[in-house]
């Protein structure tokens, strides 16, 4: 990730304090978070289902709890899985159909504009 001057849009920085702070904590807590970090990255690893699979339950999961940190982390994580706009955007409206307009709300604002974001930072 880029220096905190560098960063060039919201998603960007929300990616960075997220990193950071999981950094912090990870100083703080080094066997909490091993441990954690390695019962997550073996949630995530390919299986039945695929990764990118696995990326839009969590989406659709953030959204639903409402964690703007892990959307953006999540949407990132589609994204960089191969998942199309269509599929994410599918993922949602079925996490609304739970969610009613909570999970809406930020399906329309922040999982298109992190999209946006982080397909404009590919080019």
């Amino acid at each position: 990730m880029e220096h905190n001057n560098e960063l060039r849009n919201s998603t960007e920085l929300a990616l960075h304090e997220y990193k950071v702070g999981l950094g912090t904590f990870t100083q703080k807590m080094p066997k909490l978070a091993q441990h954690y970090n390695a019962f997550t990255e073996a949630c995530f690893e390919e299986g039945v289902l695929s990764k990118k699979d696995k990326q839009l339950i969590a989406l659709g999961i953030s959204l639903y709890s409402q964690d703007e940190y892990c959307i953006i982390y999540h949407v990132k994580g589609c994204l960089d899985e191969g998942a199309s706009e269509e599929e994410i955007l599918e993922a949602v409206g079925v996490t609304a159909a739970f969610g009613g307009g909570a999970a809406m709300s930020q399906a329309v604002t922040l999982v298109q504009e992190a999209m946006e974001e982080l397909n404009q930072l590919k080019q």
